[in-house]
């Protein structure tokens, strides 16, 4: 383990305290996890996507993702930018997650080629920053025109812009926690001295503006530049840092949550999740204890309210009303992969200071099910969105077309594994997760092995090794949410021994001696869970796993994203609603519905089942199905009620899909994604949503340029909101299509025959008679 003594700043980060005029003590630690420098995975469903993870990292062009770091530089790019989002705006983003994954993948194994590809990546940042002379560093296309406004007060912001530029913070703030890694996780010390001068440059640029100026600027999508900040000014111990943390902090979002509001619905998801990582970091450092009772009240919204079976949250990257599922169950773009990636991080730092073991149960769900389920075991590549609608599919990444977001955080997803299994305090050890594994504990002089077929064998086994000494400490075992109560068996060195447990672990105090070894016995049980709306659509897990059916092979378009805007989303047919399995029956007999199926592990048949077609179908753990179409949810019906059921669905889904195939184009105004990808432009205009719903209004315009596919257009179909005082104008490549008012949600608009539909097309929205036009919610082109 030659990488631990290199990588012990990781060990250290939590408790470096601040200079006396930082402030007050951190909270203290309650469980301190192991850095992932001391943890090495063995063969497991982990260690394979290790392994995947290192090949896709090592098949990735460093001088391509570099290239837009040179250019803002002002030196010569070795390579042209990766095409996608690395060259359409957010060019630079991918960089800094691969400084981050480089810096984990390297603290993970030691790997030497993930070492050569991180200080290459080190060295040519370095150079880029030299030569800005100020310690600036980005890839933000002709970003120094950008904060020159900024630092002047000339702020222009949205939710997915900044000065007409994709979300700038954001980007900039991946290469600030790329550098943090760097030298947290994998010892490079020239990365603290980058990160240092980059955050100096940064308070150089707000210096001079107020704090309304700052407050507006976080509207922009600006990442965990908080948390980012206060981790500056713990490893400098300079209290100048925790005050622009401060300045970072988004009240919009921080204030609802100190008084107990959830205020998230239609809020994009992952924009609000890095802000309130900060948030949980500021209050550590501080001890401030309101601001940590704020963030658990997000992570219980979020987690209890907002999520679903997987562990994931959101619907087209937006949280949808808590107290209504329906549209995460018919959309295409289900929970998104950069959520739950974010809501892991944010679940560590909770439990690091509390101690619950719910938020552990929590951890362990999100991990197997969503997390591991998003690589491709095969092809390597990584999801962004997983549809919860029934009998739909995932899209996966290619390493030289795609870069989305959760690309970015899937590179560090997999190498992340080890920094959640174990856990330590002064007189305990703790094993949280049941990953097979070797600790490496230099500080007490062991080695622990877990080794387990988990989760087809229902245990796992923990053997002390390499003792320098018989030691006496508690060894604590986690006694899952989903083992029933009694049923776990503990087993040292083959002797039965009491079960006891405390605070959700399993505790055994002893002094331990080399080759002590203890077995747990997990049993697992099938159990069903709705939708946080209570409606009668269930989830089966077995254990921590959840169930999945493979629905077929069927019309998966676009299953390998290509390099367009779009590519990411699983655009293939939509399968009706009402030709999905239900079962029949009633709530206290649902378990009933699925037996075991001998001979294959983990493996459960339906029966039961309507259509009749589908009895039998099986069900198998979520994370093992891939490139097929699948089903989560599964609703249940009463005899009574499934005829009429299947009228209503049948009705519906035939109207939507006879408008979705007559539909070329579709934007839903006011969302982030749908308008970037249509390169929104606009004056004076902004958005909102109502009851989930999102708008755009304008007292001046706004603009799409609108995909076509040659297809005649022959319509425009657009959904408003109704308000008789308002109204609005319609162009099409500057002529105008139509007048609407607000007397009805719906218009649709007929065009002229000339509209062949050969090229893109400029959509734009004018106020008319009234001083701000109607609240536009969404707008189709639609053919015949």
């Amino acid at each position: 383990m030659k990488t631990i003594s290199l990588l012990c700043k990781s060990v250290l980060f939590c408790g470096i305290c601040l200079s006396s005029a930082a402030g007050a003590a951190q909270l203290p630690l309650k469980v301190e996890s192991y850095p992932v420098a001391q943890v090495r995975l063995t063969e497991s469903p982990f260690k394979h996507a290790e392994r995947m993870d290192i090949s896709y990292l090592l098949g990735l062009d460093t001088d391509r993702l570099l290239a837009p770091y040179l250019k803002e530089a002002g030196l010569p790019p070795k390579a042209p930018n990766y095409t996608n989002w690395e060259n359409t705006g957010l060019d630079g983003h991918i960089g800094g997650h691969y400084l981050s994954a480089l810096s984990y993948m390297y603290a993970a194994t030691g790997d030497e080629r993930i070492r050569e590809r991180l200080y290459y990546t080190l060295s040519e940042l370095k150079r880029c920053q030299e030569a800005a002379g100020d310690g600036y560093l980005c890839g933000v296309p002709h970003g120094r025109e950008v904060w020159k406004e900024i630092a002047e007060g000339n702020i222009r912001a949205s939710g997915f812009g900044l000065n007409d530029r994709w979300v700038p913070l954001y980007n900039i703030h991946k290469i600030y926690g790329g550098l943090r890694d760097a030298y947290v996780q994998a010892g490079a010390e020239e990365a603290k001295t980058m990160l240092v001068n980059l955050t100096d440059w940064m308070e150089q640029v707000v210096r001079n503006l107020s704090d309304g100026q700052m407050q507006d600027m976080l509207r922009s999508e600006h990442g965990g530049l908080n948390e980012v900040f206060a981790d500056v000014a713990e490893l400098t111990g300079d209290a100048r840092y925790l005050e622009l943390a401060h300045r970072f902090s988004h009240k919009e979002i921080l204030e609802p949550l100190l008084r107990g509001e959830d205020r998230l619905t239609g809020m994009h998801a992952n924009t609000q999740i890095p802000k309130v990582i900060g948030f949980k970091r500021i209050a550590d450092l501080e001890r401030n204890t309101e601001w940590n009772e704020g963030v658990r009240f997000f992570w219980n919204t979020v987690v209890n309210r907002r999520s679903v079976s997987i562990g994931g949250n959101s619907v087209r990257e937006h949280f949808h009303p808590a107290d209504d599922f329906d549209g995460m169950l018919h959309s295409e773009q289900g929970p998104e992969t950069c959520n739950t990636y974010n809501m892991l991080r944010l679940t560590k730092m909770l439990y690091a200071t509390d101690g619950n073991p719910a938020y552990m149960d929590y951890y362990e769900r999100a991990l197997y099910n969503h997390i591991l389920s998003t690589q491709n075991p095969v092809q390597g590549g990584f999801v962004y969105f997983t549809p919860m609608r029934a009998g739909h599919y995932r899209v996966y990444s290619q390493p030289q077309t795609s870069f989305w977001c959760c690309v970015g955080s899937g590179l560090e997803n997999h190498a992340r594994y080890g920094e959640m299994i174990y856990g330590h305090r002064t007189d305990e050890l703790y094993v949280h997760l049941f990953i097979p594994s070797v600790l490496h504990d230099d500080k007490r002089g062991l080695v622990l092995t877990q080794e387990n077929n988990f989760p087809e064998e229902e245990a796992t086994s923990l053997l002390f090794t390499s003792l320098k000494k018989k030691q006496r400490f508690t060894l604590r075992i986690r006694s899952p949410r989903w083992v029933q109560p009694g049923l776990l068996r503990l087993t040292l060195n083959g002797a039965s021994v009491p079960v006891t447990v405390e605070e959700g672990y399993v505790s055994l105090t002893r002094t331990w001696s080399e080759g002590d070894r203890v077995r747990l016995e997990l049993p697992m049980h099938l159990h069903a869970e709705t939708t946080p709306d209570g409606k009668a659509r269930y989830s089966f897990l077995y254990g921590p796993l959840v169930l999945a059916a493979n629905m077929g092979l069927q019309g998966q378009q676009g299953l390998y994203a290509d390099d367009s805007r779009g590519g990411h989303i699983a655009s293939g047919e939509l399968l009706p609603a009402d030709k999905m399995p239900v079962l029949v029956g009633e709530p206290g007999t649902l378990l009933t519905h699925l037996q075991k199926v001998e001979g294959k592990p983990l493996t459960f048949a339906l029966n039961g089942v309507s259509p009749a077609v589908y009895e039998g179908l099986e069900l198998v753990p979520f994370n093992r199905l891939h490139e097929c179409r699948y089903m989560i949810y599964f609703p249940l019906i009463s005899e009574h009620d499934l005829l009429i059921r299947e009228e209503r669905l049948a009705r519906e889904e035939r109207e939507r899909m006879a408008l979705d195939a007559r539909t070329v184009d579709k934007v839903v105004c006011g969302e982030q994604q749908p308008e970037s990808d249509r390169f929104i432009r606009m004056e004076d205009a902004r958005a909102g949503v109502d009851n989930g719903v999102h708008w755009r209004e304008t007292g001046g315009w706004f603009a799409y340029r609108m995909k076509t596919d040659g297809r005649p257009l022959t319509e425009i179909r657009v959904v408003c909101r109704v308000d008789e005082n308002r109204d609005a104008r319609l162009l099409l490549d500057g002529k105008e299509v139509a007048r609407i008012d607000g007397t009805q949600a719906v218009h649709i608009i007929p065009l002229p025959g000339t509209w062949k539909g050969t090229s893109p097309l400029e959509l734009k929205v004018e106020k008319f008679r009234s001083s701000v036009s109607l609240r536009i919610c969404e707008i189709r082109l639609l053919a015949r």
